[in-house]
């Protein structure tokens, strides 16, 4: 496999480089003011519960907005167009919405530090070791997306081979989290949102002039793919075609609903965001404030990839030059003029820096709170606690250095991506959501369910990879195996929940859903009970206007 196209190398000029060095500067300057806050381990883990809802929104969706994200979801507009846009509209935001409405009050009141802890209090040990060893895996294999990833832009546009940019952007990045946790990770995330909005606007815009605008966009892949490919539901229909290769059953219960709430609601890269915030009222607002802008990023995201199929029609296929991985640095080398190209660098950048944050801060937590101390040295002093988080922040972007080279495999990472997420977040998304809202679901059910709902999506995808089962794309064999993982995970756990001995219900106080726990709002912090910033009414408006965005893409 090609990893990269040497035709897309840019020459980056002095002005480039200085605001590339700018930003680096500023990042490791935010770390080192962070560090001043990290006195304990609830400050390194948690930023000490203490950010305001607007600062960990935007972390929220700064955390997702990652590497992986703008050149998948990029990659994913040139080989799917228009149907990308279900990953943000039914494969995010009602999900975004359910967590912050419904779950986030369980997360925030039960005082646990992460997904993994919250299965430890409603179960066994056995349940809370399999998910935290479930976890670590998937936090190191993401993170080394991101690293490939980053390897991509580096290799393209400096011309680092890319073993070297993944060892250096993986050191610069375990800099600031090792010096300032998990409060530098978010603070620079709030950072990269803004660089990575001013990083891609210039590119997405200059793409339209270049293609004649939107009229010119939509007559050219019209002309060379089909009405289809710009609606977001055509060719859905059971036996009908679309470049998915899936339909609409598949969209709405594999993505939109095992998948989506899978990743939103399970994934401890972005629930530790919500757990960091002041209190309950803005750990329920940041996943509701960071939807409203995560519906509009296909603009600058998606967009991007539907210009790089004009640009290049042949991109990902068999006899072109590049590949869908690559039609974001294939618009840089076309369209931008040395100091935006320097701009736009830095918020690729800052992209990877975010997705790969997310992923190792959101790992050294599970790590040093739920298997080291938890199962290998308890009752220790908290600072040999921070030390410890500190070690395997380290280890844990080493071991993501050598996953970085699976993702090498796929041509669309974000098709990888996927099938992590139906591996790991769906299962734990059906024990969760049944210990949540059924009583009786017992300790010996929420472990065999999550082992054998992760086991079966695995089994599949070996099956369809090896030519077994015959699916036109690996986005509908993910869907298709999210579902399985699901259906496989409830099978086993209610069967097993009725024979066995669940807790009683005093053990279970805060644990499982009640209309009481649900609707307790915490402690008010001034301003709260303004009408803008109600949850309910943040939520269900964004539920209505990402319905209201999915309009131009089925006239």
């Amino acid at each position: 496999m090609h990893y990269l196209a040497d035709g897309l190398r840019l020459s980056m000029n002095w002005l480039d480089y200085l605001i590339l060095a700018t930003y680096f500067v500023v990042v490791l300057g935010i770390a080192l003011v962070a560090k001043r806050s990290v006195n304990s381990s609830l400050d390194f883990f948690l930023s000490g519960r203490s950010l305001p809802a607007w600062v960990t929104g935007l972390a929220f969706v700064s955390a997702n907005l990652g590497a992986t994200e703008i050149l998948g979801m990029a990659a994913n507009g040139a080989q799917y167009g228009a149907y990308t846009v279900h990953w943000y509209l039914i494969g995010a935001i009602p999900a975004m919405v359910f967590l912050g409405l419904v779950m986030m009050p369980f997360y925030y009141n039960s005082k646990v530090r992460s997904v993994p802890e919250f299965l430890l209090r409603r179960f066994s040990p056995s349940s809370h070791l399999l998910s935290s060893s479930l976890f670590a895996i998937a936090s190191v294999l993401i993170a080394g997306v991101n690293l490939f990833a980053l390897g991509i832009i580096l290799r393209t546009l400096l011309g680092w081979p890319l073993p070297v940019s993944i060892v250096v952007s993986g050191v610069f990045v375990l800099a600031y989290i090792v010096i300032g946790g998990l409060t530098s990770a978010i603070y620079n995330e709030v950072l990269q949102f803004f660089v990575i909005i001013a990083a891609l606007v210039p590119l997405t815009v200059l793409g339209l002039i270049r293609v004649g605008g939107f009229d010119g966009l939509i007559d050219k892949v019209v002309a060379s793919e089909g009405a289809q490919f710009l609606s977001a539901w055509g060719g859905t229909g059971f036996g009908e075609q679309n470049p998915l290769g899936t339909n609409w059953l598949g969209i709405t219960l594999g993505l939109g609903f095992a998948i989506s709430f899978g990743y939103w609601t399970t994934n401890f890269a972005e629930v530790q965001r919500s757990l960091s915030a002041k209190n309950l009222s803005a750990a329920r607002r940041t996943p509701l404030i960071a939807a409203f802008p995560k519906m509009f990023i296909p603009l600058i995201v998606v967009l991007p990839g539907l210009i790089a199929l004009v640009i290049a029609p042949s991109i990902g296929g068999p006899s072109s030059a590049y590949e869908y991985n690559q039609a974001i640095p294939l618009l840089m080398r076309e369209l931008l003029p040395n100091g935006v190209l320097g701009l736009a660098v830095t918020g690729l950048m800052a992209s990877f820096m975010a997705g790969m944050a997310a992923n190792v801060s959101s790992f050294n937590t599970v790590f040093t709170n739920d298997i080291w101390q938890a199962y290998v040295k308890p009752r220790m002093p908290d600072k040999h606690y921070v030390t410890v988080g500190r070690v395997i922040t380290v280890i844990g972007v080493v071991v993501g250095m050598g996953t970085a080279f699976i993702a090498a495999s796929f041509s669309n990472i974000m098709n990888y991506m996927q099938t992590l997420f139906s591996f790991f977040n769906v299962p734990l998304f059906a024990t969760f959501i049944l210990a949540l809202f059924w009583k009786r679901m017992t300790a010996k059910a929420g472990f065999w369910g999550l082992l054998l709902g992760t086991l079966a999506p695995v089994a599949f995808y070996a099956s369809y990879s090896t030519g077994y089962v015959p699916l036109s794309t690996d986005q509908a064999a993910n869907m298709t195996a999210a579902i399985i993982a699901f259906i496989v995970n409830v099978v086993v756990s209610v069967p097993i929940s009725l024979a066995t001995r669940p807790k009683a219900a005093s053990e279970l106080e805060g644990l499982v859903y009640t209309r009481a726990s649900a609707q307790d709002k915490g402690e008010h912090a001034p301003g709260d009970g303004a009408w803008y910033r109600r949850p309910a009414l943040l939520g269900w408006g964004a539920v209505a206007l990402a319905a209201l965005c999915y309009v131009p893409f089925t006239l």
